[in-house]
């Protein structure tokens, strides 16, 4: 997704699936702890409004809608952890598998020197 959008402007935008269906109305926008950097938008969906969560990395802002790489259906059986409260890391990783999406690594620890080593007279 573009990154130099505003969350703030995704907001009442109108989300399409990956073949054109009309998926329903962007309520929240959800930011990545660490960065800042938009990651999950909830949309409201159907008669029901339901809000399901996409992710917004693979998709794209296309003439002020939102178009998801995804099947409606995918999108519809999404888990449902409400709207208005904190993605919790474990609710994340519940929706990257969701959508078969790869989380990446964290990054290694540096490599420190911590002091001997055990029997020998090397630091």
């Amino acid at each position: 997704m573009q990154t130099d959008i505003d969350p703030r402007n995704l907001i009442g935008r109108k989300a399409f699936d990956r073949n054109g269906t009309k998926l329903g109305t962007i309520d929240e926008v959800y930011l990545d702890d660490a960065t800042g950097t938009p990651e999950w938008a909830a949309i409201r969906t159907g008669l029901f409004s339901r809000d399901a969560f996409v992710p917004l990395e693979p998709s794209e802002l296309i003439d002020g809608t939102l178009h998801v790489p995804f099947d409606r259906a995918l999108i519809k059986d999404a888990p449902d952890f409400g709207v208005g409260r904190h993605l919790s890391p474990e609710q994340e990783l519940q929706l990257y598998h969701h959508y078969s999406l790869d989380i990446a690594a964290p990054p290694p620890f540096p490599d420190h020197d911590f002091g001997k080593l055990a029997d020998t007279d090397e630091p």
